[in-house]
């Protein structure tokens, strides 16, 4: 299974960037890119939009895999993983029909 960091890598070695040039085009710093590459950090939302842009990736996809993967690290090492996350979508579900009837 790829990991955000494995996809941000690949997409910029098949467009053979170094990365200075990225982080010049997409105003992050380079050493935090080569973080993001290397799992050791996660980008910021803006950061994820502006990587997808420069990229010509998903952004919808980019956010799906940091978002999966907080919630992975967060939970690997729980029992309860799997009733976590059905109850945790019946939460989400929830706020959204709360949210949706406000408005």
């Amino acid at each position: 299974m790829k990991t955000l960091g494995d996809t941000l890598k690949k997409a910029r070695e098949e467009k053979k960037l170094i990365l200075r040039k990225v982080a010049a085009n997409v105003d992050i710093d380079q050493s935090l890119i080569s973080k993001f590459e290397k799992n050791e950090r996660k980008p910021t939302m803006e950061q994820i939009i502006r990587l997808a842009k420069f990229y010509n990736l998903s952004e919808s996809d980019l956010i799906i895999n940091l978002y999966s993967e907080k919630i992975a690290e967060e939970l690997k090492y729980t029992q309860s993983t799997f009733e976590i996350l059905k109850v945790a979508e019946e939460k989400i579900k929830y706020y959204k029909a709360q949210e949706n009837g406000k408005q």
